[in-house]
């Protein structure tokens, strides 16, 4: 008898929808600024390198006391924005004149805004 009761108070208790028909709010995209950056930087044409954008934000977001080599705290969150804005079609990613794709390349790759032939 005690499993019935333990399996009916399970039962209820899953089959309760109350509180599980509520639906969260979708949420608002928010733009990431080094995104914003990247997208900034190709509008004027020529494709940039990730150590290039880096470099270039860096010098935008620079402090007096910042070191020299500011731009490597940029490299990797440029990086990760280039794959996703790539995913987006928004960028191409660019290695020896040919798109390649962005869950899939290996070494000195360049973004370009997509459908722009600027080499």
């Amino acid at each position: 008898m005690t499993t019935g009761f333990c399996h009916d108070t399970y039962v209820s208790m899953n089959t309760d929808t109350e509180n599980n028909s509520k639906e969260k709010p979708a949420k608002a995209k928010r733009k990431d600024p080094i995104a914003d950056s990247i997208m900034g930087l190709l509008q004027a044409g020529k494709p940039l390198t990730f150590q290039a954008a880096a470099q270039q934000i860096a010098e935008q977001r620079r402090k007096p006391k910042d070191r020299k080599d500011l731009w490597k705290r940029y490299l990797t969150a440029v990086r990760q924005q280039a794959i996703h804005l790539a995913r987006e079609g928004k960028i191409d990613l660019v290695h020896r004149g040919a798109v390649v794709d962005p869950g899939d390349f290996k070494g000195l790759v360049s973004m370009r805004l997509k459908g722009s032939s600027a080499e």
